[in-house]
């Protein structure tokens, strides 16, 4: 049972995306700069919002192509967290062009799929929606983590 005032924030869920669960977490991250990429803005702006109440810089990008422009101009991002469906190019095509920019980044393919589509494979760490602030937070800081080993 939570007490109320006691660590958990209650949000409007009218106002949240389909798909995030919205609770406060005790897990704060390093200060880490991460890309959020999203075609759904109103998920970008709410991850954001988590990841910057976790202690993180969090940049957004509502497209592949958008993403791509902000990693070719900056080279302080440590981290990528993508949706895997977005019209024109998906997550997993901008994560592959993504490691052509930058051949060590850490990066996080969420997906609404409980599976990708036959004979999609890839390597990258994978968080599943719907998902709440605990799980962004324990995904970004172990893939921080992976990295940093």
């Amino acid at each position: 049972m939570v007490e109320a005032g006691k660590g958990v924030r209650i949000a409007d869920r009218s106002r949240r995306p389909k798909g995030l669960i919205a609770l406060q977490t005790d897990i704060k991250g390093r200060g880490a700069t991460l890309l959020v990429v999203d075609d759904d803005a109103l998920i970008t702006l709410n991850a954001v919002d988590q990841l910057t109440e976790q202690g993180h810089v969090a940049l957004e990008a509502f497209s592949a192509q958008e993403a791509l422009a902000i990693l070719e101009q900056r080279n302080d991002i440590d981290a990528l967290i993508t949706d895997y469906s977005m019209p024109g190019m998906t997550g997993l095509e901008l994560a592959e062009a993504a490691r052509a920019l930058h051949p060590t980044l850490p990066i996080l393919l969420v997906t609404g799929y409980a599976e990708l589509p036959d004979g999609i494979e890839h390597s990258f760490m994978q968080l599943e929606k719907p998902y709440g602030e605990d799980d962004l937070a324990r995904r970004v800081m172990e893939l921080l983590a992976a990295t940093a080993s």
